[in-house]
Formats: C-alpha cells, sequence, structure tokens
C-alpha cells in the first residue's frame, strides 16, 4: 500500500492528542493535527459555489407527462467520482413543487469538470424518479443524497436515498458511463440478519475505497465489501456483490453503532456519515457530518449547524475507533455556506476524489448550492478556525 502513504504528509507532532483540539484556540494550526487526519482544505479562491440552481432547464416528468424547472430551487449535497481526465459530480437538484426540503421532488443533475473548479451541467437530469421498479420507494419525493464509487471492474456503484415522504430508505444503482443506471432497490431488502430493517428510516453510505496506482477504487476489508452508513450514528454493512448487503449486529442481534453523537461537541445531535471512506496506511478513514444540538451541543458552533469530522477505524476490526476529532475540519464560513435553505449554515460532505495529486471535497452549501475546498497533500494548510468561546 505504498501509494496510500504518502497521502498524508507526516507530521512531526503527531503525540498531541485529539482532545487538544477541543480548546479555545481560534486556528486550528495544520503542524499540531494528528497524522490520520486529511486536510486542511483549501476553498479555491473566485470559485465557490461550483453549481447553483438554474431556472432555464427543463425536464419532462414521466410521472405525469408535465414539463418541470427540476433545478430551480436548490442544487446541493453531490456525489463526485473520476472518469478519463474530469470530475464528474453527480449534484441533487430540487424543483419549485414543495414548500420546504423534503416536499419537493429531487432528481441527480450530472456536471463534468476538466479542473475540478469549473463545471459543464448536463441539461435534463441522469437519474430519477420514474414509471420503473423503484417507484413505490422513490416517488414523489425522488432520489436524493448521493454516494458514488468506482469498483474494480470500471462500474461505477451509486448509493443514494429513495425518498417516498413515507420511509427514507438507501438504493443501489450501477452504471458504466454515469449516464445510463441500473436500478436495485434497497440494499437491506433481502437481508437474513435483520429483514425488518428494510422498512425502517436508514441513509447515508459511505463505502470502503482506496488507491491503486493513483485511482480510487471500492476495495474489500476482510473479504467482504464494507460500508459505514447512518446518521444518528455510524454503523456498518457488509456485502458480496455491491448490491445486497447485510448490518452489523451486535450479540444481542441489534444493529452496533460504532460512533454516536456525543453531548457538549459538534457532532452532539448527528452523526452522519459522508463521501466514501478511504483505507490508508493508518486505518479507515471516514469523514462525516456533524449535526451541533442547539442545546446540548458545542456552544462555539451555531445551533444546528452542520460541520465536518474525522474518524479513523481499524483496518482489519472496520468497527473499532481507533481516533476520532473533538472539532470539525470544516465549518460554515463562507456567506453561501451559511444562507439559504437551511438557514442555520450547512457544509455538507458527500463526494471526495482523488485528482492530479490532490483531493477535491465537495459539499453541500447550506442545502442551496455546491461547494468545492481541495486538500493538497505537499502542502498542507490549516484546518477551519474555532470560534472563541461563548
Amino acid at each position: 500500500m505504498k501509494q496510500i502513504i504518502t497521502l498524508f504528509k507526516p507530521l512531526s507532532i503527531i503525540a498531541i492528542a485529539v482532545t487538544f483540539w477541543g480548546c479555545s484556540a481560534q486556528r486550528q494550526p495544520r503542524h499540531l493535527a494528528p497524522d490520520w487526519v486529511m486536510g486542511g482544505f483549501v476553498r479555491p479562491a473566485g470559485v465557490n459555489p461550483v453549481i447553483e440552481p438554474d431556472s432555464t432547464t427543463t425536464f419532462v416528468n414521466p410521472m405525469n407527462g408535465q414539463l418541470v424547472h427540476w433545478e430551480n430551487n436548490d442544487t446541493f449535497n453531490p456525489a463526485a467520482v473520476v472518469k478519463g481526465d474530469s470530475i464528474y459530480v453527480l449534484y441533487r437538484a430540487e424543483d419549485k413543487t414543495g414548500i420546504k426540503i423534503g416536499h419537493r421532488t429531487s432528481r441527480l443533475g450530472l456536471a463534468a469538470s476538466a479542473d475540478g473548479t469549473h463545471f459543464n451541467r448536463q441539461k435534463t437530469p441522469v437519474f430519477y424518479p420514474g414509471a420503473d421498479s423503484q417507484r413505490e420507494f422513490e416517488w414523489p419525493g425522488g432520489t436524493e443524497d448521493p454516494r458514488i464509487a468506482e469498483s474494480e471492474d470500471g462500474t461505477y456503484v451509486m448509493f443514494y436515498t429513495q425518498w417516498n415522504r413515507k420511509v427514507p430508505r438507501l438504493g443501489v444503482a450501477t452504471s458504466k458511463d454515469l449516464k445510463n443506471w441500473t436500478k436495485y432497490g434497497p440494499i437491506f431488502k433481502k437481508s437474513n440478519i435483520l429483514p425488518e430493517l428494510v422498512n425502517k428510516s436508514h441513509k447515508s453510505a459511505s463505502i470502503v475505497t482506496k488507491l491503486e496506482n493513483g485511482k480510487q477504487l471500492i476495495t474489500k476489508v476482510n473479504g467482504k465489501y464494507w460500508m459505514y452508513w447512518g446518521e444518528h450514528g455510524v454503523y456498518g454493512a457488509t456485502s458480496d456483490n455491491l448490491i445486497d448487503w447485510e448490518p452489523v449486529v451486535d450479540e444481542k442481534g441489534q444493529l452496533k453503532a460504532f460512533i454516536s453523537p456525543r453531548e457538549g461537541y459538534f457532532d452532539s445531535s448527528l452523526t452522519e456519515c459522508g463521501p466514501p471512506a478511504i483505507l490508508t496506511d493508518k486505518g479507515i478513514l471516514l469523514l462525516y457530518n456533524g449535526k451541533n444540538h442547539p442545546e446540548k451541543g458545542d456552544k462555539r458552533f451555531n445551533k444546528g449547524t452542520y460541520s465536518a469530522g474525522q474518524v479513523l477505524f481499524d483496518s482489519k476490526d472496520p468497527g473499532k475507533v481507533l481516533a476520532r476529532m473533538d472539532v470539525p475540519f470544516l465549518r460554515p464560513m463562507e456567506a453561501f455556506e451559511k444562507s439559504g435553505q437551511y438557514v442555520d449554515g450547512t457544509v455538507f460532505i458527500e463526494g471526495l476524489v482523488y485528482f492530479k495529486q490532490k483531493w477535491f471535497l465537495y459539499y453541500g452549501c447550506a442545502d442551496s448550492k455546491v461547494g468545492v475546498a481541495i486538500f493538497d497533500p505537499q502542502h498542507p494548510a490549516a484546518l477551519d478556525p474555532i470560534p472563541n468561546e461563548k
């Protein structure tokens, strides 16, 4: 795994405890970060947000035959993957058919970029609810919040939320070209361990990947494909074929949470899985979205705000936590991250790709737009600053 060892530039001060970051210092110097942490990420000047709503594009809704402006309300929560010499982003787009988030219809748009910051977008969505086998799970709410990764045979595997406005479920689909997709339905529909899980709320899947000769691919852990999933805790699941998944349970046969929200921290309300996890020489690195509880959270951060954290798992025992950040490495800082349909502010990370020796992180901005931040392992920057104590 030689190529992975160089992803995170070795640091001289690695003995400093992660909990040190809970102090009231205004900045998080990169030289104080434990050597397993990825970052800091820099928002490139003058390019964000990289994707915004478009009121000019239209699409014939196959559910009723009506013409709809499918991305005129919000464009956010993106997945990302490298294909050829470009980065492709699949982003969630909402129309104006409802009064608020979750009450409109979501579809996935496709955008391509040769430099990771300037995008050309398809005029119509490439993934959406239709008159197909998944109609009962995807209509009228739509297809939401994708995460995507490439398998060893070149197949793109996407996990997304199927939303029928009753129960959110994790669905899976595959493609060879990112435009034509095969839907397989809920990932837990064939579960023998917890067959009832398919009809309970579950979302946000981060499949484990690794770098092979500079290419990020889905990999196995202990002979099986492995994903982290969940929002009220980080759970696990395994698969032999990438389509049918079994949840990881404890000795009592109940879902086993590897990490959970922590009172007094930035992730006190939710710990929602982010982009595909990465197998490194330090362990399995998961970047996740933490929501700050309005009453029980970290008082330095706004109530209800979403920020991004990191947790490191054992590569041989992927449910075992080795280390966890106590403060976020990315938080709402820019105006477009703090102002949108989610008024408390959000950087919601879902897309992470290795491109031209750098890591590009794509995220939803206040549930309204798409932003990008870049980590250069050869020139690591400081992490996002931490506010003073309130």
